[in-house]
């Protein structure tokens, strides 16, 4: 049996429900307050469902783009300008005022070679930075863990996820990165009875057992991330700054006191969900976009008011785009390429970085891609966290200028 699939099997997961016994303790003391190595954070926002890119930033001057979306194209009129061909849906306000002032960098036509249509298959692409044809059991975060780590120096903490669960892009070969909401409700979850249970178990079952001594490794990594965080977190005061009451802005809030504490984390992953529109798109696609936006925007002025902007960098994407022709029912069918977001003061001033999707040059009625995904990878790897690209994605890739 594997271990992600013991793991699983158990009803064990690196979040949640953390035990850790006795004989395992001197482990966690001698790993706790693990320092940063560069003192940059990356930030990850995930769009699940496949956010159409067309109508998140707008072609605005092509008629190929207002002849297949009669009814779901937006108005030229009401397109937030970025430069004579792109502007943003209006429901971007916020973003656009980031990108006035040069904190915002779109890069367009993101994908890879022969790409899947599928939810699931292709979010499993974006975060193992597989191939279409490769299936790996690691995320590309994950692997960033496991090559921070020589011998004993990494714990789940240097990457987290505000979630209850974990993305298979934080879990590593030998680190997985910490999922928790609440610093207070996870630390809490460890102080259990089931604790004081397990704390009798005797060490040598444990050897007896690869899997049984991999369960334990991680169950104490975790337990010793979450008293780290709880104390780190509980020293600091609550951030001033001034979030939408909406699940994004709730869990960007978390990462900035995160930060604001002190914390040890080099990565933070959180997902929006919802962008999944096959039917009546505009409603749905608006409101999350303006979620999205003004939820960074509060984030992003909370860095400054920190002194933080320069040292933190945003990225957001999604699995795939949608296809270039809206369908019967008022909405857009799963595509390829898509746009990325990349949110930060250490950024080319705001900037569209590459040219805008090609309308008439379609891949059975999808937009092929002109940016490989795993070249913003590699770039964040090497220039922003200072790790080996290469060993991480398994193969070079050039990077791109933005950072």
């Amino acid at each position: 049996m594997k271990r992600r699939d013991f793991l699983q099997q158990s009803g064990l997961t690196v979040a949640g429900t953390m035990l850790i016994p006795n004989f395992l303790k001197a482990f966690e003391i001698n790993q706790l307050a693990t320092p940063v190595a560069t003192g940059k954070t990356l930030v990850i926002v995930q769009l699940s469902g496949g956010n159409d890119g067309l109508n998140t930033v707008v072609p605005f001057r092509n008629d190929v783009y207002y002849r297949e979306r009669p009814t779901l194209a937006i108005p030229g009129e009401k397109v937030l300008k970025l430069n004579d061909e792109i502007g943003f849906n209006p429901a971007l306000e916020s973003l656009k005022k980031l990108y006035d002032d040069g904190l915002v960098t779109v890069v367009n036509n993101v994908g890879y070679p022969n790409p899947d249509r599928s939810h699931f298959r292709s979010m499993d692409i974006w975060q193992t930075a597989s191939r279409s044809d490769q299936y790996l059991s690691t995320g590309w975060l994950g692997r960033y863990l496991d090559a921070s780590c020589s011998g004993s120096g990494c714990l789940p903490h240097q990457a987290i996820e505000v979630d209850d669960t974990l993305s298979l892009a934080m879990k590593g070969d030998q680190v997985n990165g910490l999922a928790m909401l609440d610093p207070k409700k996870l630390y809490n979850q460890t102080q259990n009875s089931f604790v004081h249970g397990l704390a009798k178990l005797d060490a040598d079952h444990a050897a007896e057992s690869d899997n049984l001594h991999y369960l334990y490794k991680t169950l104490a990594e975790t337990n010793s991330s979450a008293a780290y965080v709880y104390n780190k977190a509980g020293k600091v005061n609550r951030t001033q700054g001034t979030y939408p009451a909406t699940e994004l802005g709730n869990r960007l809030k978390t990462v900035s006191e995160l930060i604001q504490s002190g914390v040890a984390t080099s990565v933070y992953y959180i997902s929006i969900s919802g962008f999944d529109t096959h039917i009546n798109q505009p409603g749905q696609q608006e409101r999350l976009l303006r979620q999205y936006a003004d939820a960074v925007k509060a984030f992003m002025g909370d860095m400054k008011a920190a002194d933080r902007e320069k040292d933190v960098l945003l990225m957001t994407f999604s699995e795939f785009g949608r296809r270039v022709k809206q369908n019967a029912s008022n909405g857009t069918d799963h595509g390829t390429a898509n746009n990325i977001f990349l949110v930060g003061g250490n950024l080319r001033p705001g900037s569209v970085f590459n040219e805008a999707p090609n309308l008439i040059d379609l891949d059975e009625g999808d937009l092929k891609y002109t940016v490989d995904f795993r070249t913003i990878y590699a770039s964040l790897l090497r220039n922003w966290l200072k790790a080996d690209d290469v060993a991480i994605l398994g193969q070079k890739f050039d990077t791109l200028n933005f950072v």
